[in-house]
């Protein structure tokens, strides 16, 4: 469940918090602007969270330092969001070149939805550059096989960052362990962090020639 409110953000930098009652997302669209996120059920209904209990349930999940900082008010959009991927190949139809949610979806947990869309435009653009300025209607056909090398690593990395940072009652005590030890290595670890960031940040674009 997410929540748009103009409120400042609690913090400086996005806080990813695992807890064993669900995951929590705290991110910003602005200095006034805040998107939150706490994992609930898909049996739950928009109607039945208050603004009050959306911003509880959001304490209760984030660390302390944080959750007394936290500043709440009324929210200006509040929806559910069920938690799914999905990759359309090919990407091209013809003359029709599909781009962004039309083509994939990914999981918010790796922040790469906009991003996606964003390397979509970027890759079509270069290409219908040489198209137009060279003549290089042959790129036209790889359209679609450049976009996916990318989409498909951040569809990876999406899944990743879901089943690491959420909680899912089906799984036993080690897979639970498991789950744990993974976030501890990867926040301990100089290699992991640095996973972490190239793959956050965006993988670099492909050279079109």
């Amino acid at each position: 469940m997410g929540i748009l409110a103009d409120t400042p953000p609690v913090h400086d930098e996005l806080i990813y918090a695992q807890h064993e009652r669900g995951f929590a997302l705290c991110s910003m669209r602005s200095a006034t602007r805040t998107r939150y996120y706490v994992q609930v059920p898909l049996t739950e209904k928009v109607e039945d969270w208050s603004d009050e209990r959306f911003w509880d349930e959001l304490r209760q999940r984030i660390p302390a330092e944080q959750a007394q900082k936290l500043v709440t008010g009324p929210s200006i959009e509040k929806s559910i969001a069920p938690l799914r991927s999905f990759v359309v190949e090919p990407m091209q139809y013809g003359n029709l070149f599909l781009l962004g949610d039309a083509a994939h979806i990914v999981p918010p947990t790796g922040a790469k939805g906009l991003n996606l869309a964003a390397s979509d435009v970027n890759t079509m653009f270069r290409i219908m550059c040489k198209v137009y300025q060279e003549g290089r209607t042959d790129l036209l056909e790889k359209y679609s096989e450049i976009c996916l090398r990318r989409i498909w690593k951040a569809e990876r990395f999406s899944w990743w960052m879901t089943t690491m940072m959420h909680d899912f009652p089906e799984d036993d005590a080690f897979t639970k362990r498991i789950q744990q030890t993974e976030l501890e290595y990867f926040v301990s670890s100089e290699a992991g962090r640095q996973t972490i960031a190239e793959n956050y940040v965006g993988l670099p674009y492909e050279i079109i020639e």
